[in-house]
This record gives structure tokens, C-alpha cells and sequence, in this order.
């Protein structure tokens, strides 16, 4: 009988409200209903085939500058031997005669040890060249900017040494120019057709994933949601993707890059190493190349963006034109 007041009491104490707890809230754009794990690996492919033309577009450019400069600021002079010539004391007076012209800078003998390596890959190792007939070179450096009058050099050189002979170069100069233009319009219109090719997979990738998820956008439009809403929603779910995607591609055609170029590093004076240089330069793409591939990167990201602001806006308004006329259903997609 005691416990009934305390019963009561008990009774009477108001109800302990339960705790209201906040739902998590989630995304608009729900990642596992557009993952786009296939749109990012298509960019990703994309962006590495483009930022690598670009690298290598890049890399033919300077190598040929590089080439032509070294070409354009060297002049030879060749002496062909004869009995009666002191071939030693020539060299010495053609370099002496070459370097009284204004526009010269330096005059270097090439010595008979250096001669014989110059014809090695020809005759071979071993070569002793006071046996044989070679003429000797004398290697001029010039001012390119105001380079000497070569006529007058030749004259110079014809009264004093007649078996000499000046070569300024100008041929090769011209045919390495003409090369060097027509590889750099070959590579700028392989990056055109690389850009193409991405710009088109990336837009198509990225609307194909849009249309397996017009269902999202027709919910949210139902419900009230802005058509500018949606598709900003749907614009920073992709720029994420392309972004993923795009670095992706771009830093594994810059590591590409660095690993030819520590390889190439590495092993200097090799076979492969000479043969991979004469053939492709020195792989190294410098400030250029790495600021091409970050605007390729930037490039992708805007148009995978823009092509889903403009997909999801383009369905919206499919959606309100059959809504105001539900017998128009030439607008709905074919399925």
C-alpha cells in the first residue's frame, strides 16, 4: 500500500520526448546512379592521347629550332690534302685567315683523333689517317645575327689555300627549315584530329551517360526544382568526373615524358640512346609542353561541363514541351 503514492506520482511526470535526430542529407545527383566510372576512363584515355601529340608536336619543334640554330651558327672549312701541303700548318692558317673576318667568333681544328671517329661508323676502328687521303675540317663560329661575308671568305681562302673550301651551311639550313615546318604542320594537324577525336568521344560519352539518368532530371523538374538548379547540380557531378579523368590522363603522359627523358639521361652515349635522339630529340618538353597539357586538362573539364549543362537543359525542355502537349512525343528520345 505504501508504493501507491510513488506509482502515481510516477504517472503524472510528463512523457521524456524522444530525440530528434537530423537526417544526413545527400547529394541531388546521387553517385551510385551516375557513377561515370565509364565516361572517366574515356576521358582519361583521351586526355593521354592528346597531352602525349601535344608533348611529342612540342618536342619536334624544338628539336628542329634547336638544330637549325646549331647549324645556322657553325661555318666549316675543308682542306683536301695534297703533297705539297703542309695539312697542319693549313689548318692553322685558314682558322687564323677565317677568324680576321668580322661576324666570327671562334675557330676550333678538328684534330686527327676526332676525324677518325667521324668516319668510324664508314671505315671502321683503327684508322690511321695519315695513310689515307681525308680532308680536314676547321670549325668556325659566327654571329648569327651579323654573320661574315662568306663570298669574300672563299675568295680569301682560294688565294691563299687552293684546296680549301668553305661550306656556310645555307643548303642544309634551308632543307632543315623546310623539314622542320613541314613536321610541325604535320604534327599541329595530328593534334587537330587528336582534338577532334576527343572533343567528339567525350561530348557522346558524356551525353550517353546523361540519357541513362533522364529520370533524375525528370523528378527533379517535377518537383519543383529550377531548370538552372538541375543542371548545376548535374554540371558539378561531371566536372568532377572530367576532372578526375583528364589529370589522370595528363599526368601519366607527363610521367611518360620524365621517365623518356631520365632514361635518356641515363644512358648517354649508348646505341639506343643516340638512335632514340637523332630520331626524336631530347625528351624533354620543358615550360611549354607542361602548360599545354594543364589547358588539354582545362579543356576537357570545360567541355564535359558545358555538355552537361547543356544536355540536362536540352531535356528539361523536351519535358515541358511534351507536358504542354502530351501528344507531342517526337521529342521524347528513342529508346
Amino acid at each position: 500500500m505504501t508504493d501507491a503514492p510513488n506509482d502515481t506520482a510516477e504517472d503524472a511526470q510528463p512523457a521524456r520526448r524522444l530525440e530528434m535526430r537530423v537526417r544526413p542529407t545527400a547529394p541531388i545527383v546521387p553517385p551510385s546512379n551516375v557513377s561515370g566510372n565509364a565516361l572517366m576512363l574515356v576521358i582519361a584515355i583521351m586526355a593521354f592521347l592528346a597531352c602525349l601529340t601535344f608533348g611529342a608536336v612540342n618536342m619536334v619543334r624544338s628539336t628542329a629550332s634547336s638544330w637549325q640554330s646549331q647549324i645556322s651558327r657553325e661555318i666549316t672549312i675543308q682542306i683536301k690534302p695534297d703533297d705539297a701541303l703542309d695539312m697542319e700548318q693549313a689548318l692553322k692558317d685558314a682558322r687564323d685567315l677565317a677568324l680576321t673576318f668580322s661576324g666570327t667568333r671562334d675557330g676550333t681544328i678538328v684534330d686527327k683523333a676526332a676525324t677518325a671517329r667521324l668516319l668510324e661508323p664508314w671505315l671502321g676502328e683503327g684508322l690511321n689517317i695519315d695513310e689515307l687521303p681525308v680532308p680536314r675540317l676547321v670549325i668556325v663560329t659566327i654571329d648569327e645575327t651579323s654573320p661574315p661575308d662568306f663570298a669574300a671568305m672563299r675568295t680569301a681562302l682560294a688565294q691563299k689555300i687552293p684546296t680549301a673550301s668553305l661550306d656556310d651551311h645555307r643548303t642544309w639550313v634551308d632543307r632543315l627549315v623546310a623539314m622542320a615546318r613541314t613536321t610541325a604542320f604535320i604534327g599541329m594537324g595530328v593534334l587537330v584530329l587528336v582534338f577532334s577525336a576527343m572533343v567528339l568521344t567525350v561530348v557522346f560519352a558524356t551525353r550517353g551517360a546523361l540519357s541513362g539518368n533522364r529520370h533524375i532530371v525528370e523528378v527533379l523538374h517535377f518537383v519543383g526544382a529550377e531548370a538552372s538548379f538541375v543542371a548545376s547540380e548535374f554540371q558539378k557531378h561531371f566536372l568532377k568526373i572530367s576532372l578526375k579523368g583528364s589529370f589522370a590522363g595528363g599526368f601519366l603522359a607527363a610521367l611518360f615524358f620524365a621517365i623518356a627523358g631520365f632514361w635518356q639521361g641515363r644512358s648517354i652515349a649508348t646505341p639506343q640512346s643516340d638512335q632514340a635522339t637523332a630520331l626524336f630529340g631530347t625528351f624533354s618538353m620543358g615550360l611549354t609542353g607542361y602548360l599545354g597539357i594543364a589547358g588539354t586538362i582545362a579543356v576537357i573539364a570545360l567541355l564535359t561541363t558545358l555538355t552537361a549543362r547543356f544536355t540536362v537543359m536540352r531535356t528539361i525542355h523536351e519535358i515541358d514541351l511534351i507536358r504542354s502537349d502530351p501528344s507531342r512525343t517526337d521529342q521524347l528520345p528513342d529508346t
